[in-house]
Protein backbone atom coordinates (compact mmCIF):
# COMPACT_ATOMS: atom_id res chain seq x y z
CA UNK A 1 0.00 0.00 0.00
CA UNK A 2 1.17 3.61 -0.86
CA UNK A 3 2.11 5.32 2.40
CA UNK A 4 3.44 8.66 3.58
CA UNK A 5 0.46 10.93 2.32
CA UNK A 6 0.45 14.22 3.04
CA UNK A 7 -2.65 15.32 4.87
CA UNK A 8 -4.05 17.40 2.56
CA UNK A 9 -8.36 17.97 1.95
CA UNK A 10 -7.66 18.67 -1.52
CA UNK A 11 -6.01 17.10 -3.98
CA UNK A 12 -5.48 16.89 -7.66
CA UNK A 13 -4.11 13.03 -9.08
CA UNK A 14 -2.52 12.38 -12.19
CA UNK A 15 -2.80 8.55 -13.64
CA UNK A 16 -1.94 7.42 -16.89
CA UNK A 17 0.36 4.47 -18.61
CA UNK A 18 3.92 4.31 -18.10
CA UNK A 19 5.54 7.10 -20.62
CA UNK A 20 2.71 9.40 -21.21
CA UNK A 21 4.82 12.63 -19.89
CA UNK A 22 3.21 12.44 -16.51
CA UNK A 23 6.41 13.51 -14.41
CA UNK A 24 6.94 16.18 -17.31
CA UNK A 25 3.64 17.39 -16.54
CA UNK A 26 4.06 17.32 -12.90
CA UNK A 27 6.63 19.63 -13.54
CA UNK A 28 4.75 22.17 -15.49
CA UNK A 29 2.20 22.19 -12.92
CA UNK A 30 4.39 22.63 -10.08
CA UNK A 31 7.88 24.07 -11.31
CA UNK A 32 9.92 21.37 -9.52
CA UNK A 33 11.41 18.29 -10.91
CA UNK A 34 10.96 14.52 -9.75
CA UNK A 35 13.13 11.86 -9.73
CA UNK A 36 11.47 8.97 -11.93
CA UNK A 37 13.80 6.43 -12.46
CA UNK A 38 15.86 4.89 -15.34
CA UNK A 39 12.99 2.83 -17.15
CA UNK A 40 9.29 2.50 -16.62
CA UNK A 41 7.90 0.95 -13.42
CA UNK A 42 10.51 2.16 -11.58
CA UNK A 43 8.72 4.54 -9.19
CA UNK A 44 6.60 2.93 -6.95
CA UNK A 45 5.44 5.26 -4.40
CA UNK A 46 3.75 8.75 -5.73
CA UNK A 47 4.82 11.97 -5.85
CA UNK A 48 3.25 14.30 -3.78
CA UNK A 49 3.93 17.98 -4.54
CA UNK A 50 2.22 20.57 -1.94
CA UNK A 51 2.44 23.71 -0.44
CA UNK A 52 3.35 24.98 3.33
CA UNK A 53 -0.04 26.45 4.41
CA UNK A 54 -1.84 25.67 1.60
CA UNK A 55 -4.22 22.11 1.99
CA UNK A 56 -4.07 21.43 -1.60
CA UNK A 57 -1.65 19.04 -3.52
CA UNK A 58 -0.90 17.88 -7.15
CA UNK A 59 -0.07 13.71 -6.55
CA UNK A 60 1.55 12.21 -9.65
CA UNK A 61 0.49 7.92 -9.14
CA UNK A 62 2.91 5.17 -10.82
CA UNK A 63 2.01 4.18 -14.06
CA UNK A 64 0.45 1.43 -14.93
CA UNK A 65 0.25 -0.68 -17.66
CA UNK A 66 2.66 -2.94 -19.75
CA UNK A 67 6.27 -2.33 -18.56
CA UNK A 68 9.02 -3.80 -20.42
CA UNK A 69 11.12 -5.67 -18.05
CA UNK A 70 8.56 -5.48 -15.40
CA UNK A 71 7.45 -8.77 -13.97
CA UNK A 72 3.08 -9.20 -13.85
CA UNK A 73 3.12 -9.35 -10.26
CA UNK A 74 5.11 -6.22 -9.67
CA UNK A 75 2.49 -4.56 -12.36
CA UNK A 76 -0.56 -5.60 -10.58
CA UNK A 77 0.85 -4.90 -6.99
CA UNK A 78 1.34 -1.34 -8.69
CA UNK A 79 -2.18 -1.30 -10.18
CA UNK A 80 -3.59 -2.51 -7.03
CA UNK A 81 -2.32 0.09 -5.26
CA UNK A 82 -3.71 2.88 -7.04
CA UNK A 83 -7.14 1.46 -7.26
CA UNK A 84 -7.12 1.55 -3.53
CA UNK A 85 -5.30 4.86 -3.07
CA UNK A 86 -7.87 6.11 -5.50
CA UNK A 87 -10.66 4.54 -3.43
CA UNK A 88 -9.44 5.60 -0.01
CA UNK A 89 -9.22 9.06 -0.75
CA UNK A 90 -11.99 10.06 -3.27
CA UNK A 91 -13.98 12.76 -1.40
CA UNK A 92 -10.58 14.86 -1.45
CA UNK A 93 -9.75 14.30 -5.03
CA UNK A 94 -10.83 16.81 -6.99
CA UNK A 95 -9.92 16.11 -10.55
CA UNK A 96 -8.41 12.75 -11.61
CA UNK A 97 -6.35 13.33 -15.22
CA UNK A 98 -6.03 10.63 -16.97
CA UNK A 99 -2.66 11.57 -19.03
CA UNK A 100 -2.55 9.92 -23.06
CA UNK A 101 -0.12 9.63 -25.78
CA UNK A 102 -1.63 11.77 -28.28
CA UNK A 103 0.19 9.96 -30.78
CA UNK A 104 -0.20 6.26 -29.62
CA UNK A 105 -3.63 5.94 -27.48
CA UNK A 106 -5.91 4.53 -30.08
CA UNK A 107 -3.93 2.07 -31.38
CA UNK A 108 -2.77 0.64 -28.29
CA UNK A 109 -6.72 0.82 -26.86
CA UNK A 110 -8.30 -0.84 -29.95
CA UNK A 111 -5.18 -3.78 -29.81
CA UNK A 112 -6.31 -4.74 -26.05
CA UNK A 113 -9.80 -4.67 -27.75
CA UNK A 114 -8.79 -7.11 -30.19
CA UNK A 115 -7.84 -9.00 -27.57
CA UNK A 116 -11.04 -9.18 -25.56
CA UNK A 117 -9.35 -7.09 -22.73
CA UNK A 118 -10.56 -4.06 -21.38
CA UNK A 119 -7.82 -1.22 -22.14
CA UNK A 120 -6.39 0.12 -19.34
CA UNK A 121 -7.06 3.76 -19.84
CA UNK A 122 -10.55 3.09 -20.66
CA UNK A 123 -10.93 1.12 -17.17
CA UNK A 124 -9.08 4.04 -15.52
CA UNK A 125 -11.72 6.61 -16.73
CA UNK A 126 -14.57 4.75 -15.60
CA UNK A 127 -13.14 3.65 -12.40
CA UNK A 128 -12.82 6.89 -11.50
CA UNK A 129 -16.45 8.27 -12.52
CA UNK A 130 -17.77 5.01 -10.25
CA UNK A 131 -16.02 6.62 -7.38
CA UNK A 132 -17.31 9.94 -8.06
CA UNK A 133 -14.36 11.17 -9.50
CA UNK A 134 -14.87 13.10 -12.82
CA UNK A 135 -12.13 12.83 -14.73
CA UNK A 136 -10.05 15.31 -17.15
CA UNK A 137 -8.50 13.35 -20.51
CA UNK A 138 -4.74 15.16 -20.66
CA UNK A 139 -4.21 14.19 -24.18
CA UNK A 140 -0.28 14.63 -24.19
CA UNK A 141 2.55 14.67 -27.11
CA UNK A 142 0.26 17.10 -29.13
CA UNK A 143 3.02 18.07 -31.06
CA UNK A 144 3.79 14.50 -32.67
CA UNK A 145 -0.18 14.35 -34.07
CA UNK A 146 -1.21 15.34 -37.85
CA UNK A 147 -4.63 15.05 -37.56
CA UNK A 148 -4.99 16.63 -34.37
CA UNK A 149 -9.14 17.09 -34.16
CA UNK A 150 -10.40 13.48 -35.55
CA UNK A 151 -7.35 12.19 -33.20
CA UNK A 152 -9.12 13.87 -30.21
CA UNK A 153 -12.13 12.71 -31.84
CA UNK A 154 -10.73 9.14 -32.13
CA UNK A 155 -9.96 9.46 -28.45
CA UNK A 156 -13.52 10.73 -27.03
CA UNK A 157 -15.01 7.78 -28.91
CA UNK A 158 -12.77 5.08 -27.28
CA UNK A 159 -13.49 6.38 -23.45
CA UNK A 160 -16.72 6.98 -23.88
CA UNK A 161 -17.04 10.69 -24.87
CA UNK A 162 -19.30 11.66 -27.68
CA UNK A 163 -17.47 13.27 -29.93
CA UNK A 164 -16.69 15.78 -31.57
CA UNK A 165 -14.14 16.70 -28.81
CA UNK A 166 -14.58 20.34 -28.82
CA UNK A 167 -17.75 20.27 -26.64
CA UNK A 168 -15.99 18.83 -23.69
CA UNK A 169 -12.89 21.00 -24.46
CA UNK A 170 -12.29 23.44 -21.51
CA UNK A 171 -14.03 20.87 -19.13
CA UNK A 172 -12.67 17.13 -19.47
CA UNK A 173 -10.81 16.83 -22.85
CA UNK A 174 -7.24 18.82 -22.81
CA UNK A 175 -4.94 18.54 -25.52
CA UNK A 176 -1.49 19.66 -24.49
CA UNK A 177 2.08 18.93 -25.18
CA UNK A 178 3.93 18.84 -21.51
CA UNK A 179 7.76 18.42 -22.91
CA UNK A 180 7.21 21.91 -24.13
CA UNK A 181 5.36 23.49 -21.42
CA UNK A 182 1.69 24.24 -23.96
CA UNK A 183 -0.37 22.76 -21.09
CA UNK A 184 -3.13 25.74 -21.01
CA UNK A 185 -5.92 23.81 -21.72
CA UNK A 186 -5.00 21.24 -18.68
CA UNK A 187 -5.47 24.64 -16.53
CA UNK A 188 -8.52 25.83 -18.08
CA UNK A 189 -9.73 22.83 -17.60
CA UNK A 190 -8.17 22.33 -13.84
CA UNK A 191 -9.65 26.11 -13.23
CA UNK A 192 -13.03 25.08 -14.17
CA UNK A 193 -13.55 22.09 -11.77
CA UNK A 194 -12.38 23.90 -9.27
CA UNK A 195 -15.05 26.66 -9.75
CA UNK A 196 -17.50 23.79 -9.90
CA UNK A 197 -16.42 22.92 -6.36
CA UNK A 198 -16.68 25.98 -4.93
CA UNK A 199 -12.50 25.78 -4.40
CA UNK A 200 -11.85 29.51 -5.99
CA UNK A 201 -8.95 29.56 -3.56
CA UNK A 202 -6.80 26.88 -5.74
CA UNK A 203 -7.29 28.44 -9.20
CA UNK A 204 -3.67 30.25 -8.19
CA UNK A 205 -1.99 26.99 -8.93
CA UNK A 206 -3.32 26.43 -12.62
CA UNK A 207 -2.98 30.25 -13.33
Amino acid sequence: MFEDRPDRDAEVVLVGRSNVGKSTLMRELTGHSFSTGGKPGVTRQPNHYDWAGEDFMFTDLPGFGFMSGVEDEHREAIKENIVHYLEDNAEQILAGVVVLDGKSAVDIIDRHRERGNIPHDVEMVQFLQANGIEPIVAVNKMDKVDDEDERLDAICDRLGFYPPWQQWEGETVAPICAKRGSIGALEECLGNRFREENRGDLLKFVS
